[in-house]
């Protein structure tokens, strides 16, 4: 992801979480820092989705994941996580965690299918005061080649500060 992708992640943030969307400064901020790894998919030239990692040391978190809705069921969520295991794995992380809104069932069963597990549940945590499930996984490699590996991309499964 680079500045000039913002207006385009901007629009499909807003649509996709209008209760809590992430500000172009978050975003500008986000790219800024050399912990961080974000990524757009493109479709026909244009956005299709964009992810976001944060790698500290043997730990890191999916920031945020977001995909077009008329694109759900095509593979471009999995294909952003796939590429967010890879970066863990080149910068050493051995633990990825993330917050999934806990009534996301889409976003929490592709997880679920990418050996996430939940691990704990913040209650109120989003702005709207909806509960996130905290999930885990172990040595984020890339999940090609795993049962189940045709999952459906996912809106709303990022865990927003």
């Amino acid at each position: 992801m680079e500045p000039a992708d913002l207006p385009a992640v901007l629009d499909l943030e807003r649509r996709l979480f209008p209760g809590d969307p992430w500000s172009r400064r978050m975003f500008l901020d986000e790219l800024a820092q050399p912990s961080r790894y974000y990524l757009v998919a493109e479709q026909a030239g244009r956005p299709a989705g964009y992810a976001g990692l944060l790698a500290a040391g043997e730990q890191g978190d999916v920031q945020t994941l977001a995909v077009e809705p008329g694109l759900w069921g095509r593979g471009i969520g999995r294909a952003l996580l796939d590429a967010l295991f890879a970066e863990a794995g080149r910068r050493g992380v051995r633990d990825l965690f993330l917050e999934v809104r806990a009534d996301n069932d889409r976003a929490r069963a592709l997880y679920t299918r990418l050996g996430f597990t939940q691990v704990g549940l913040r209650r109120r945590y989003y702005r709207d005061r909806a509960d996130a499930i905290t999930m885990h996984r172990p040595h984020p490699a890339p999940a090609a080649g795993r049962a189940g590996s045709g999952g459906a991309p996912e809106p709303g499964t990022e865990g927003k500060p």
